[in-house]
């Protein structure tokens, strides 16, 4: 599974791209808006924050709480519930946060303020895959679920360190950082969501995973249901069955999306000409490669390079 997630998360390029640490004094709000390729977290280090979701769910995290909304989706930050929000952009400008130090509201007793690290990780644009489709909306980790990952506490831990410290090279660590501890916070989050305990165990299925890892390693092959059933050892129609079972879609599709995220990286790292992308991508021409990409993200891969 280890290979397949790595794979998965370096084509969909999971970057840390900003943090802030914040030191609120009560009464505050914040509208935080929707961002569709990025996940956000709130660790709180000291006092206490109330989050509002789209869905209605609200959550009170505590100090040593992380909240990690991994699909983007709009949230509002308070020191309470029923509290009216104010924009995120509005209170920033207000402020004067310029992006150094701590982000500060009000002016109140130190001991009473909301601190906060709070980041941001970004997706390139258009990546997609079953597993970001089986995200929950919110996933929560409370000091008691991080006792019992030690990995994951540790990472969040050297995250509160470094976000504190104000040394050189502290962003550069904690971007690095809340990409190792959002990879943990999946892993461990599937025990709660069935979803995504779907798909995770489709990558340590001893058929399906071996199926995913043929795939992985050579997308541009010329699959067939019938050739990876037959090297996995399944017949074709338990193959596709069980895979889409698990997996969420069928494999075919399955293919045929996962050479359109690779081309994808390809492109966004510029790494060749769309004949040499097409080809790595298992399509015979250029033309049809272009008219399969157009369709899936809207626009020519010779558009979309220069994006």
């Amino acid at each position: 599974m280890n290979d397949i997630l790595s794979d998965v998360f370096e084509t969909i390029r999971l970057r840390g791209t900003l943090y802030f640490r914040t030191d609120y004094s009560p009464p505050w709000a914040i509208t935080v808006p929707a961002y569709e390729q990025a996940a956000r977290f709130h660790l709180v280090i000291q006092g206490r924050c109330h989050i509002g979701l789209a869905s209605g769910r609200s959550i009170n995290l505590g100090p040593g709480d992380l909240a990690l909304i991994p699909r983007g989706q709009q949230h509002v930050l308070a020191d309470s519930a029923g509290r009216t929000p104010a924009p995120l952009e509005r209170v920033v400008q207000e402020s004067g946060y310029d992006g150094k130090s701590a982000f500060v509201i009000g002016k109140g007793d130190p001991q009473a303020t909301t601190q906060m690290v709070c980041g941001h990780l970004g997706f390139s644009q258009g990546a997609d895959h079953p597993l970001l489709r089986a995200l929950p909306e919110v996933i929560v980790m409370t000091q008691a679920d991080r006792a019992r990952h030690p990995l994951l506490d540790e990472s969040l831990h050297l995250v509160a360190r470094r976000a504190f410290a104000d040394e050189l090279g502290a962003a550069a660590s904690i971007s690095r950082l809340s990409e190792v501890f959002f990879i943990e916070a999946v892993r461990v989050s599937m025990e709660h969501h069935a979803p995504l305990a779907q798909i995770m165990n489709a990558m340590t299925d001893l058929q399906i995973g071996r199926a995913l890892e043929l795939v992985h390693k050579a997308p541009s092959d010329p699959w067939s249901v019938d050739r990876v059933a037959k090297a996995i050892g399944m017949s074709r129609s338990r193959f596709a069955t069980r895979f889409t079972e698990l997996v969420g879609i069928a494999p075919m599709t399955y293919v045929s999306e996962w050479r359109l995220q690779k081309a994808l990286l390809r492109l966004n790292r510029k790494e060749g000409g769309i004949k040499e992308i097409a080809a790595q991508a298992g399509y015979q021409s250029p033309a049809a490669f272009s008219r399969a990409f157009s369709q899936r993200f809207g626009v020519p891969p010779t558009e979309y390079r220069g994006l």
